[in-house]
């Protein structure tokens, strides 16, 4: 089959979509990315894969939204894809959306979030509600990451036969890796006997960090890597006047590490992950602390709650609060053993659940099983 494979941005085309692409390519089939433009995707493209660019947007603007689906249209037009597989909620809408315009044979879409589980007025959240199963009459094949969402999609009557696929990182890469937690420590000149809590995110409020950084305060001597950075389709206000005040009060406890490329080594060389989001859908940050060994502090929400054996493998505190964030990451910092136990039950579970070729061959095997229309 011709597939493309739809997303919004480069940043979620590099790090969820290119290991299906492979896959699929490997299987035979032709498959072309589609996002927006940027610099991220010259790496799937030195891989040997066409990257289409047409303006997608992030953003609820009508007139924005409305040349990116006449742009989907027109790509679709020319290109006379077998399979259109859409992903994230904006991009997935569209889409589909183009995809059934242009007489598609079969529509596939990923759920990686709903956008009424999302903070925002109850208008936007009806709205969306109203969008998602309107554009789920249309999916031939809906996929979701998390259990949750599938429950969602039936409840909500938004598709009749959802079908979880799960999230997954490939445990040949993130692992306990002590060699590395020696080199980076070394460079970023950290103490080896430092207790450092890493988060791996975009530089947005919604990943909790006005209460990451005030929980900071009530974890003496505890170091924190924040790795990630905003992007430019990120809305909202920005986090660098948080981010300057914890600078000053934590002093060298606190590093921005910004974009990273070498992920695996910076979570082998911490002692606890953390993700205290407003709301996720499967995140695959903190599958990859998991496969590291790390103990993971994450809230309450769909997705992570999912993931998280509170108490076994890591810690759920409310979202949106400090005082359970700090106590959380307090007791872990100051117990090594339950860091260690917490972290190895999390490597044991990850590796029965998220094994990245066993989600990606379900996945595959899901986008090209007999009876789909395409196939």
């Amino acid at each position: 089959m011709k597939i493309l494979e739809v997303t919004n941005v480069d940043f979620s085309l590099v790090q969820f979509l290119l290991p299906l692409m492979r896959a699929l390519r490997a299987e035979g089939h032709d498959v072309v990315g589609v996002c927006a433009d940027g610099a991220l995707l010259d790496g799937p493209r030195a891989e040997g894969f066409r990257i289409e660019t047409p303006p997608l947007a992030r953003s609820f603007s009508p007139f924005a939204q409305l040349r990116a689906l006449w742009a989907l249209i027109r790509l679709i037009q020319r290109e006379k894809p077998d399979m259109v597989h859409a992903h994230m909620p904006i991009s997935g809408l569209l889409a589909r959306v183009a995809a059934r315009l242009c007489g598609v044979p079969c529509i596939a879409y990923t759920c990686h979030g709903f956008l009424f589980n999302q903070p925002g007025s109850r208008p936007k959240r009806l709205l969306a509600k109203v969008l998602e199963r309107g554009c789920g009459a249309i999916t031939d094949i809906y996929l979701t990451v998390s259990q949750e969402q599938a429950a969602d999609a039936l409840r909500l009557r938004i598709h009749p036969h959802p079908q979880v696929i799960g999230n997954g990182r490939d445990s040949r890469v993130f692992h306990p890796d002590a060699q590395a937690r020696q080199q980076v420590r070394a460079a970023l000149g950290t103490p080896p006997q430092a207790v450092v809590i890493i988060i791996v995110s975009r530089l947005v409020h919604a990943k909790g960090y006005p209460e990451l950084l005030a929980a900071m305060r009530d974890v003496p001597d505890a170091h924190l890597w924040i790795v990630g950075e905003r992007l430019a389709s990120d809305h909202g206000p920005t986090l660098d006047e948080a981010l300057e005040q914890s600078s000053r009060e934590l002093g060298p406890r606190l590093k921005r590490l910004g974009y990273r490329a070498d992920i695996p080594a910076l979570l082998a060389a911490a002692d606890i992950f953390t993700l205290p989001s407003y709301s996720e859908g499967l995140p695959m940050s903190v599958i990859e602390a998991m496969l590291t060994g790390l103990p993971v502090v994450a809230t309450h929400v769909p997705g992570p709650r999912e993931q998280v054996v509170d108490g076994q493998t890591g810690i759920l505190v409310p979202p949106r609060c400090v005082a359970p964030l700090a106590q959380a990451l307090r007791q872990l910092a100051s117990q090594p053993a339950l860091r260690q136990s917490m972290g190895e039950a999390g490597r044991k579970l990850a590796l029965t659940r998220y094994e990245e070729r066993v989600v990606i061959g379900r996945t595959v095997s899901l986008l090209t099983q007999p009876n789909n229309p395409a196939a």
